[in-house]
């Protein structure tokens, strides 16, 4: 039985890499149909496109009551995310990735930040509802924050927005004919993050009830890594086609909607109790994760490939002691 448990496991994670792929596609194609500027489309809509794996498992998982899969999905995915998926963008990018040192001061600050404001806050053993409640109204105030600063940008009189009628007067914004391929692309690549992200809880669960593992460290090394696949795979290839700068929004953004968005409402649906052991390891790892790549972008605006292979290293050593410390 337990082989269809794996069985089960590695196909969802097969098919919610495809399932979040159209997501994306679908997320950045409205955006795009809409005109709205990139910097609302890499912070808002892709990061929420690509989290969405995360989201849906640990929330599934928080109803199911396994809050501690949702926990360690949402710690482990951000270590993942900054050791794995922009340390992969920066080794196999064909020039360094250059990054906006004015923005990373504002962003990366706020990134700290939140990741110990949780640290302190669960220290007690417990993320309860009203934490949760806190993380949600952080993230909505950031998104606020984010969109009058920038704003949509929409260009009135590009022949992209605006159809002239026979008489060469406006007559509105153009729905251009993909946004219907995209709008059925998007509710396809929800839909399958959600069947997908409730089989791979289930058989995650049943996988570490059989081999009495700790259902956190599932949830820090299997879950993390299986719904990472989509911040892995959009990172990788936007350094790749010398998108570099996507890459590091796309990897800060989701940091940040893992934990304010996915931890918040995880413990609204259900308080998480926190294992201290287990806490007083991964969240000081986490934060020490996120200063490094902070710092490695910071210094001379540019992440290259010895910076890529120290973050690598640092995933490489995670493994190593949360093996070592929980097994």
């Amino acid at each position: 039985m337990i082989y269809l448990y794996f069985i089960a496991l590695i196909a969802s994670f097969v098919l919610l890499f495809k399932s979040a792929s159209f997501f994306v596609e679908a997320a950045s194609g409205i955006a795009k149909a809409f005109n709205i500027s990139k910097m609302v489309i890499g912070i808002v809509l892709v990061g929420m496109a690509t989290t969405a794996p995360e989201f849906f498992v640990s929330v599934i998982a928080a109803i199911r009551g396994k809050p501690e899969f949702a926990l360690g999905n949402a710690v482990g995915s951000v270590i993942c995310d900054d050791g794995i998926a922009l340390a992969l963008a920066a080794i196999l990018a064909p020039t360094v990735i250059y990054v906006n040192c004015r923005v990373l001061k504002v962003v990366g600050a706020f990134l700290l930040s939140i990741d110990i404001l949780v640290y302190i806050l669960a220290r007690n053993g417990t993320i309860g509802r009203l934490e949760g409640v806190l993380f949600v109204l952080i993230l909505c105030v950031y998104y606020i924050f984010i969109l009058k600063r920038k704003g949509l940008r929409f260009d009135k009189n590009s022949p992209e927005t605006q159809r002239m009628d026979s008489k060469g007067k406006s007559s509105g914004p153009r729905i251009k004919p993909e946004l219907r391929r995209f709008s059925r692309l998007f509710i396809m690549g929800l839909g399958g993050v959600v069947v997908t992200s409730s089989v791979i809880v289930w058989a995650a669960e049943h996988i570490a009830e059989h081999f009495s593992i700790s259902e956190t460290i599932i949830g820090l090394i299997v879950l993390a890594i299986g719904t990472s696949l989509p911040e892995i795979s959009t990172c990788v290839t936007a350094a790749v086609k010398g998108e570099g700068e996507i890459a590091v929004g796309n990897i800060i953004g989701a940091d940040i909607l893992n934990v304010l968005w996915i931890i918040g409402v995880s413990s609204i649906v259900n308080p998480i109790t926190v294992e201290l052991k287990v806490m007083n390891f991964t969240f000081p790892y986490m934060i020490l994760i996120v200063l490094t790549m902070l710092v490695l972008m910071r210094i001379g605006c540019r992440l290259g490939k010895i910076k890529g292979l120290i973050l690598f290293a640092l995933y490489i050593l995670y493994l190593f002691l949360t093996l070592k410390l929980f097994m």
